[in-house]
């Protein structure tokens, strides 16, 4: 659903900051994320959708495993933080193809084609319309394709107050919005320092920052920025995402999941063989 662009954070322009760190030990961790998630050592010859592409780091990832890749993004920032990452690092390659346009244009969507993976990774939920962002990402998976998103957990009460937190982000005047993220940043890095304490552990965070490094080869300030910031904002339980695609044909491969706590719940589908199963 469209919204008032004031209202909508510049995620572009995070992503230029971040393509700042990107260096080969980042990429080389992405890589290795996509190869783990899709159980696959390779992806020659396969077509790689990469929806709402970001910094075009994990377009990269799909590229160096050798897909044919499409990446598409609402932003123009981002857009051009993938024709960046895709100059310098993915040697320009005809084989990698970057355009701006949304998900919830149907239309484009239906233009595209079909592909052996969809990707949409912490994308869906700042649409504005997280169910029908669902249903359209969904369509261009091949029968037996892959489909790879990350949706943020449905907490209640704790959902709704990160909503206005993020309100709040957006209310304040752009010079003062990275002292916001650094006090909400800074709250909730002393309560994940004393639970640490607490199981007498180090409490100091470098390890999991360099954890989230070596995850998928993010980082750590840009996620907070992302986090703070990013509106539009929805949410949906493990189980509301899991029914919507088994409606439309798809069985559920793996799940990650964050429990009660806020973040991402992460899952993998396979769409399946029979076309006939799939409905619209």
């Amino acid at each position: 659903m469209p919204m008032n662009e004031e209202q909508r954070f510049a995620f572009g322009e995070n992503w230029k900051a971040f393509l700042t760190t990107l260096d080969e030990e980042r990429i080389s961790h992405a890589v290795e994320s996509l190869r783990t998630m899709l159980r696959t050592q390779s992806l020659v010859g396969k077509r790689f959708l990469d929806i709402g592409c970001g910094s075009g780091l994990f377009s990269l990832a799909a590229h160096r495993l050798g897909a044919r890749v499409l990446s598409i993004d609402y932003d123009h920032d981002s857009v051009g933080c993938t024709q960046q990452i895709r100059e310098q690092f993915g040697d320009n390659s005809p084989a990698w193809a970057i355009q701006q346009g949304s998900v919830l244009d149907e239309a484009l969507i239906e233009s595209l084609g079909q592909f052996d993976v969809v990707y949409s990774w912490g994308v869906l939920h700042h649409t504005g319309d997280l169910c029908r962002a669902i249903e359209l990402a969904s369509k261009p998976v091949a029968p037996g394709g892959q489909f790879l998103i990350a949706i943020y957990n449905d907490q209640g009460r704790p959902s709704r107050r990160w909503l206005r937190i993020k309100q709040i982000y957006h209310r304040l005047p752009r010079r003062l919005r990275p002292v916001w993220v650094v006090l909400i940043a800074g709250i909730y890095e002393l309560k994940f320092a004393a639970a640490r304490l607490a199981r007498m552990n180090n409490p100091l965070p470098f390890a999991d920052w360099r954890a989230k490094k070596r995850d998928r080869g993010m980082s750590a300030w840009h996620d907070w920025v992302d986090w703070i910031g990013g509106l539009p904002f929805e949410v949906a339980t493990p189980d509301q995402v899991v029914r919507s695609l088994a409606d439309k044909g798809f069985v559920l491969e793996t799940q990650t999941l964050v429990g009660k706590g806020w973040g991402c719940n992460e899952f993998v589908f396979r769409a399946r063989e029979t076309p006939g199963n799939r409905s619209a």
